[in-house]
């Protein structure tokens, strides 16, 4: 008989807060409870401070459910929060102050792929860009912080849940030649993140510095789109080397990319270039070129900004197919037209 949310409600409660006092539940340090089909995830919101007290927690609560009858799968994630700072001063004449980011252990760069608006494309980017910086040779991760859309697990490849061996540090996955992380190898494919901005800013935090990273010499960040809490705690928390903006040449998705720009020059990370994707499509009957989505407004928007444009990636079937078949068009037909801007980008990245 599968557990029943009361039953596993039921078992949390014998488990002691050792801060607060009571039990878990009553003192709201166990968050987002999903019980689904015999399998258990919920989110522990604790002080950063107290991060070793909670791990015996956590590790007490891990044994009590794996012990609950019907139940088969248990996940829990621990995430914390400093205390919130005070709103920005929004006037022009008192910019915000800086906030300290600091490098991450092991990663000499970090490179954020960025789009103003979703649907340009920006995870299939990220995803042939990490897998083309690999075959150059580049020891590369890929953080899939895209955390309400994680899509990195599927594009690479990759299944199965990180394991962690000593219940503090995350061990990630490997692909293609590419270590990486994402929320989605935690969550079941149609699940929902259904978090508030805290628990997103704690995720976030976690995955970059209680993950297993080892030595990388660039870390790409698949961004989610727009300009939220997500790209805000990466740039004010990590020392983000530059970042890359992907549009569509079509005038409302360059609205939205210039809001992502803006966004981080007041960061004060540097724009390393633009990439125009679904640039142009060739007719696989005919061979007729067409420009679906207009052509040169990311090459324009670029020569504005004094940035290169890194390049123009075609509207292809076959990079779509690649990407959802988990072997990106870079591995799957590494020496194809297709791949060809992709490796061009890694290329420029490196030079």
């Amino acid at each position: 008989m599968t557990a029943t949310r009361e039953d596993v409600l039921a078992a949390l409660k014998t488990v002691t807060d050792p801060v607060a006092g009571g039990d878990i539940v009553a003192s709201g340090v166990m968050r987002a409870l999903n019980v689904d089909a015999g399998a258990v995830r919920f989110v522990m919101e604790i002080p950063p401070s107290q991060a070793e007290a909670y791990a015996a927690v956590k590790e007490q609560a891990e044994q009590i459910l794996g012990a609950l009858d019907g139940v088969r799968d248990t996940s829990i994630v621990m995430t914390g929060h400093s205390t919130p700072t005070p709103p920005p001063d929004l006037r022009p004449q008192r910019p915000a102050e800086p906030q300290g980011p600091q490098k991450v252990p092991g990663i000499d760069r970090i490179i954020a792929v960025a789009s103003g608006k979703g649907g340009v494309g920006k995870s299939t980017v990220s995803a042939n860009l990490a897998c083309a910086l690999a075959q150059q040779g580049v020891r590369v991760g890929l953080l899939d912080a895209d955390v309400y859309g994680p899509s990195q697990p599927r594009m690479l490849g990759v299944s199965g849940r990180p394991s962690s061996p000593d219940g503090k540090t995350i061990l990630p996955m490997r692909n293609h030649g590419v270590t990486m992380m994402s929320l989605g190898l935690m969550t079941n494919d149609d699940q929902a993140v259904v978090w508030r901005g805290p628990m997103l800013m704690g995720a976030l935090q976690q995955m970059l510095t209680q993950v297993q990273w080892g030595a990388l010499d660039v870390l790409l960040v698949d961004l989610p789109p727009g300009t939220g809490d997500v790209q805000m705690t990466l740039a004010q928390k990590a020392q983000v080397d530059g970042a890359v903006i992907v549009s569509t040449p079509q005038d409302i998705a360059l609205l939205d990319a210039r809001k992502g720009i803006d966004m981080f020059q007041q960061l004060n990370v540097p724009i390393l270039g633009m990439i125009e994707n679904m640039s142009t499509h060739i007719c696989s009957n005919c061979g007729h070129e067409e420009h679906v989505f207009g052509h040169g407004g990311v090459a324009a928007e670029a020569e504005k900004l004094n940035v290169p444009l890194l390049a123009e990636v075609p509207l292809d079937l076959q990079i779509r197919l690649a990407s959802d078949g988990g072997a990106p068009i870079v591995v799957s037909a590494p020496d194809g037209p297709q791949a060809r801007a992709f490796h061009d980008v890694a290329k420029a990245l490196i030079a």
